[in-house]
């Protein structure tokens, strides 16, 4: 794999796209690395903008805090391999939460099948495969529920997909902005946070979403 590492380092400053098996997937780039493998390629992704981040970092912590809260299961961020199916593709997702019942799918090395809930952040390179491929492999992989938030200039939207009863995606409509998670029960997001300037405290949030009697009594 030593000519895949140097292709990656001699083009390091674009998205990279590498034929390879899932087992040189495996032993060509180290933990650090986020890539992902699909159709017997490689992907190795530009390092994020500081928006892409910003919201990263925003949506994971409050993310994390109402999981841990109501004891529902586990969050994590990129870079962490989610192994859909056996024969399937190797997905990184920005955000994913796995619920306590499906704990088993956490092993050492990956999520071994489906997450519960899969959150991607747009960037330029990636607005066609999020919307498209991942769509459509975590509509199969039965992920419960995928969210889309689009951050670039003119372009900010999030969508929200739930799987129904035919295991087949429906747009999780928005009230005024505000969106309500099918998989985590009381969690809404107002997706005016994720435009402004200066992206809320996310403990401010947390309080508008849980009420602060119980946010207070999750810290006692």
């Amino acid at each position: 794999m030593e000519a895949v590492q140097m292709a990656f380092a001699l083009d390091a400053d674009r998205e990279q796209v590498i034929p390879m098996s899932y087992e040189e997937y495996l032993t060509a780039f180290d933990e650090t690395t986020h890539a992902e493998w699909a159709n017997g390629k490689a992907i190795v992704f530009m390092p994020p903008n500081t928006r892409h981040q910003d919201i990263i970092i925003f949506l994971a912590t409050l993310l994390n805090l109402f999981v841990k809260m109501r004891r529902l299961g586990k969050v994590f961020v990129a870079p962490v391999e989610m192994k859909l199916s056996p024969e399937g593709s190797a997905r990184e997702p920005d955000l994913l939460f796995v619920a306590h019942e499906h704990r088993a799918r956490i092993t050492p090395q990956r999520i071994a099948g489906p997450a519960d809930l899969v959150v991607e952040i747009i960037s330029p390179e990636s607005a066609a495969r999020d919307r498209s491929d991942k769509f459509d492999e975590y509509q199969q992989a039965g992920v419960r529920e995928y969210w889309i938030v689009d951050p670039r200039p003119g372009l900010e939207r999030v969508d929200l997909w739930a799987l129904d009863e035919q295991g087949k995606y429906r747009p999780v409509p928005a009230e005024r902005g505000v969106y309500r998670s099918t998989v985590l029960p009381g969690f809404w997001l107002d997706s005016g946070w994720l435009w402004a300037e200066e992206l809320p405290n996310p403990l401010h949030a947390l309080a508008q979403i849980a009420g602060p009697d119980a946010l207070l009594g999750a810290l006692s």
